[in-house]
């Protein structure tokens, strides 16, 4: 048996992009594992560890074996009547298959057990079987180096020239420097990016040893930290940086965003806490200004008191450890004054000059090039806001008003400046202006949600405007032949549409779907676009049907109900969850074979759809007793649809199995007398509207 030791590759690189470096150590880890494990070096079960840091991608992994025996292999070489000549004697055409697909020069040298005849199929065929082949660790990790290093997801690829070179003929995410592989205490003499791997690593540029020997795998961990100030994992690192960030910010709260956490995380190798602090005047600008300059500029933690408002302390992740760390801190809280000084003028002069008057100013930007510019797109806009607003009970002159302002702040210094504020922005200055407050919270929630899972506008004034901006967006594009298509949609129309079905679902719209979708085409008539308001609503019920999945519906209960294009999509959760408790019923397969079977039968049919029942031509016995139980269900059903209880309504239609299983157990309906079979035709028209009241259940059936 093959021994087993741990096993550590370990890039080192000149400093690697931080928000791409957990992905690319994942990549790199997973890929690597992955290729030893097909190979049979590792198990499933065997730990795999990987380690980032700003300059190096590596990965541990438990239990490889030295070596592993390849078991033998029948390689299928020719038909034997071609392989072989009349006499039996092997052919020019066998010799060079042997020599295409094994290590043999020519037939004469192969054993004679090698060969073998088998049936393959209706075939007699010859094969070639391979012996057992020792595969050492070095040859397969050389092969899984090199293909996870070709896998990895790098933004963007440099061209560096490999030591002792002129050329730039290495390619790879960061200049490479060094290689590491060790199997146990032994050195896996492979070679990668122009490297021959070693067991010498680098520590902390500043606080550990510039070279650092790893003794074995097992100590790469604790020797880089202990000898170079480093700690290798991504996960401790970030667990340590939240550790020192609770210890110094006190009883305050701190605003650690994930993408901050891990942007930290990927800058330093022994992070070391700081606290600073600013001049409390600057607490009078927007605190979403001021947290977005900590945060997205300097990587600062902005730390609030326990109603949620900024102080004026703030938290630093450093790399240098140091006993007295005041150059550090007044450095960095010197750059941050400057940055909120910045802010703070911006957010004074934009104040000088009211919202509306920037309006005008959208007219210089364009939109998009064939749907004009932000200005015609606010008309837009306006219409559409005019329109919803009194079908959803917000007051017409109020979402007007916040439509015109909606884009004003994108010609505002702090939102060219700070982008991610736009809205925001706008609720501010729109408040300084004395705007309603309707108004004021309709121009910053009007751009929600914008990500999954994301809040929703709360009044009916922004939930116009927000619908008016989402539909606008989907009609345009749609109208000039920019949907998406594949996993293509740089104009985020997906996000749109799902924000489009959220506001109406969660916030209980009723507005029939096709006519939104019908009324955003109408906002286009000086635009020369093509109204398709059938392709848009089609796309609004595709991203219902994905939306729906996520929030665990199964595929046939989401088609039962989207089946028939629901014009209410705020009731479409009502319907789904009726069509969840009828499921559970012990009636419900078979009513839902019968009905798919009445539909069969409808659309085989080519009777007159509007045609009614003639009482007088019903059969005694189970096709009269299937009418009289659905003239007693069907205002029932009805009752219960009207008021909405969905549940209800369809948990009556149990009652109509056993007339529904006798029908078909007793009478043809495609009887050869055409007037019977058109009456029995009619009926079961009846019968699957009254079924298909809430949804199709033919969808439920398997």
């Amino acid at each position: 048996m093959t021994t087993t030791a741990t096993l550590v590759v370990e890039l080192v690189t000149e400093e690697l992009p931080p928000k791409a470096l957990k992905r690319l150590s994942d990549a790199f880890s997973t890929s690597l594992a992955a290729r030893l494990r097909g190979r049979g070096f590792i198990a499933n079960d065997n730990a795999v560890t990987s380690y980032a840091t700003p300059r190096r991608l590596a990965v541990s992994i438990e239990r490889v074996a030295a070596s592993v025996t390849l078991p033998p292999r029948a390689i299928p070489l020719l038909p034997v009547n071609v392989a072989f000549d009349s006499d039996g004697r092997p052919t020019e055409a066998l010799d060079k298959s042997i020599k295409g697909k094994t290590a043999f020069e020519t037939y004469g040298a192969v054993p004679s057990e090698r060969i073998e005849r088998r049936a393959d199929g209706k075939l007699e065929r010859v094969f070639y079987i391979e012996p057992p082949i020792l595969v050492p660790l070095r040859s397969a990790l050389d092969e899984a180096l090199r293909e996870a290093i070709e896998k990895l997801p790098i933004p963007k690829v440099m061209s560096y020239a490999r030591r002792g070179s002129y050329y730039n003929d290495v390619k790879f995410v960061r200049p490479a420097h060094r290689l590491v592989a060790l199997h146990g205490a032994d050195l896996v003499p492979v070679a990668a990016l122009s490297l021959e791997a070693g067991r010498t690593t680098e520590g902390h540029r500043f606080l550990g040893r510039r070279e650092i020997d790893i003794a074995s795998a097992d100590a790469y961990a604790p020797t880089l930290e202990a000898e170079g100030k480093v700690i290798p994992s991504f996960a401790v690192r970030r667990e340590a940086i939240v550790a020192a960030l609770r210890a110094n910010a006190g009883n305050a709260n701190i605003m650690m965003p994930d993408t901050l956490l891990d942007e930290v995380t990927a800058l330093t190798e022994w992070p070391i806490v700081y606290a600073g602090g600013f001049d409390a005047e600057f607490l009078t600008v927007p605190q979403e200004c001021l947290i977005l300059t900590m945060q997205r500029n300097q990587k600062y933690f902005a730390l609030a008191d326990a109603k949620g408002n900024l102080t004026s302390r703030f938290l630093i992740v450093s790399n240098i450890e140091t006993r007295d760390p005041a150059a550090i801190v007044h450095g960095n809280e010197r750059v941050l004054r400057a940055r909120l000084a910045d802010a703070k003028f911006f957010f004074d002069q934009d104040r000088k000059r009211p919202l509306e008057t920037r309006a005008a100013n959208l007219a210089d930007i364009i939109y998009h090039n064939k749907l004009g510019t932000q200005a015609e797109r606010v008309e837009r806009l306006r219409f559409l806001a005019r329109n919803i607003a009194p079908r959803i009970g917000a007051k017409p002159a109020d979402a007007d008003r916040a439509a015109l302002l909606a884009k004003a702040d994108l010609v505002t210094d702090m939102v060219g400046e700070f982008p991610e504020l736009q809205g925001t922005m706008g609720r501010y200055y729109a408040q300084h202006d004395g705007e309603a407050a309707a108004v004021a919270d309709a121009i910053a929630q009007h751009y929600w949600p914008r990500f999954a899972g994301d809040a929703l506008p709360e009044g009916p004034v922004a939930q116009a405007v927000a619908l008016a901006d989402k539909l606008e967006a989907l009609a345009g594009l749609f109208g000039i032949g920019q949907a998406p298509t594949g996993d293509k949609d740089p104009f985020g129309l997906r996000r749109a549409a799902i924000g489009v079905l959220r506001i109406l679902i969660e916030k209980k719209i009723a507005l029939p779907l096709s006519a939104l979708a019908g009324l955003a085409f109408q906002a286009f008539n000086s635009v020369k676009t093509k109204p398709v308001p059938e392709d848009l609503a089609n796309f609004l019920y595709e991203r219902l049907r994905a939306h729906l999945r996520d929030q665990g519906y199964t595929a046939n209960q989401i088609e039962a109900v989207l089946a028939q294009r629901p014009e209410r999509i705020d009731l479409v959760p009502d319907q789904l969850a009726a069509v969840r408790a009828f499921e559970a019923l012990p009636e419900a397969d078979a009513l839902a074979a019968a009905n798919k079977r009445i539909v069969n039968i409808l659309r085989k049919s080519e009777s007159d759809a509007t045609a009614a029942v003639d009482r007088g031509r019903l059969a005694d016995g189970a096709e009269r007793d299937l009418w009289q139980a659905f003239q007693r269900l069907t205002p029932v059903v009805d009752e219960h649809c009207a008021r909405g209880d969905y549940t209800e309504a369809l948990i009556a239609l149990a009652a109509a199995k056993p007339a529904v299983d006798r029908f078909f157990d007793d009478v043809m309906v495609m009887a050869d007398d055409p007037e019977i079979r058109a009456n029995r035709l009619a009926l079961l028209r009846g019968i699957a509207a009254t079924m298909n009241r809430v949804a199709d259940l033919s969808k439920l059936a398997a």
